[in-house]
């Protein structure tokens, strides 16, 4: 059954990682892979993002299972996938993980109004430990709010 809208989140994303800056990057997708989105049978959540030798982005250990319905035109569920942005923000996210040693993240895999896969990437430094822990202690808080608020 193919859904209305499709979003496929990296609910771990926010948490390891402080997010810096967000893009909206296109995926060069082969064979049936559109279909598994679709039908909203992928995973972002141990995906990251990597440049190759000529420069263009890749998304790696990313998840779109197989279709159900593919013959032997099915493709490869954890396959490396293209990234499409312009060459300007390339250039300025290789500049940004080689120099100061940040990483890119995918957190949303999504099906836009004109029905092409796009994917929101950020561009991440990971977080230390007392800042996960105090990750913790504000959503504790604010559960402990909503809460009392209730009653």
């Amino acid at each position: 059954m193919i859904q209305k809208t499709v979003q496929i989140l990296n609910k771990r994303a926010k948490f390891e990682y402080e997010i810096l800056d967000k893009y909206t990057a296109g995926i060069v997708l082969v064979g049936t892979e559109i279909k598994s989105i679709r039908m909203g049978k992928a995973s972002i959540a141990e995906s990251f993002c990597e440049f190759n030798d000529k420069g263009e982005l890749f998304v790696i250990n990313s998840t779109i299972e197989a279709y159900d319905f593919g013959t032997y035109y099915n493709h490869r569920p954890k396959s490396e996938r293209k990234l499409l942005l312009q060459k300007k923000e390339l250039r300025k996210l290789n500049k940004e993980v080689k120099n100061s040693g940040l990483t890119i993240v995918p957190l949303k895999l999504f099906i836009n109004e004109k029905g092409l896969a796009k994917m929101d990437i950020a561009l991440v430094r990971g977080k230390k430990l007392y800042d996960k822990r105090e990750t913790i202690k504000d959503r504790d808080n604010k559960r402990n709010l909503d809460r009392l608020m209730k009653k």
